[in-house]
C-alpha cells in the first residue's frame, strides 16, 4: 500500500480543526458546560455506570481530576454518585436525567450542523466520505488512537 501523500495529511489536519469546531460549538450553543464536563458526561453515556476509577481510565487523567469534575456535574444535577453495592468505598459515577439531556442536546446540534453541510455536497460524494471515514474510524481504533473521548 503507498503511502499517504502530504496532501492526503494535511486534508486529514484540517477536517480535525473543522470536527473539532463543531464539537465545540454545539457543546457552547446547546449547554453551558465546559469541554471537560462534557468528556466526562460522554464517557458516562458511552459507558453507563463505571466507577470513578474506570472513568479516570477512559478519559486518560487523573482520579482527582474525575472526583473535581464529578462535584461539579453533581452540583448541577448530570452525575450522580452511588456507593457500589459490593464495595463501599468504591464510588459509582451515572448520568442522571439532566446529564442524558445535555448529550442529546449536544448531538442534536451536531446533528443539524453535519446534516447542513452534507445536504451541499453531492450524493455520490457523501457517500465515499462515509465509506472513508467508516474505514478511517476502523484504522483508528484497532491502533487505540482513538481511545480517549472526546465530547
Amino acid at each position: 500500500m503507498a503511502n499517504p501523500s502530504k496532501g492526503h495529511v494535511e486534508a486529514l489536519q484540517r477536517a480535525t480543526r473543522d470536527l473539532l469546531a463543531v464539537a465545540m460549538r454545539s457543546v457552547d450553543e446547546a449547554t453551558d458546560l465546559s469541554m471537560p464536563q462534557m468528556r466526562m458526561l460522554f464517557a458516562l453515556h458511552d459507558h453507563g455506570t463505571v466507577p470513578s476509577g474506570v472513568l479516570a481510565h477512559v478519559l486518560e487523567v487523573s482520579g482527582s481530576s474525575v472526583t473535581r469534575l464529578a462535584d461539579r456535574l453533581g452540583a448541577g444535577g448530570y452525575v450522580q454518585r452511588t456507593d457500589s453495592p459490593g464495595n463501599r468505598s468504591l464510588v459509582l459515577l451515572s448520568l442522571t436525567h439532566a446529564g442524558r439531556e445535555a448529550v442529546e442536546a449536544v448531538l442534536r446540534r451536531r446533528e443539524e450542523e453535519f446534516r447542513e453541510a452534507l445536504a451541499r455536497l453531492d450524493p455520490e460524494l457523501r457517500d465515499q466520505l462515509a465509506a472513508g471515514l467508516a474505514a478511517l474510524h476502523e484504522n483508528l481504533s484497532a491502533t487505540s488512537l482513538s481511545r480517549a473521548v472526546v465530547a
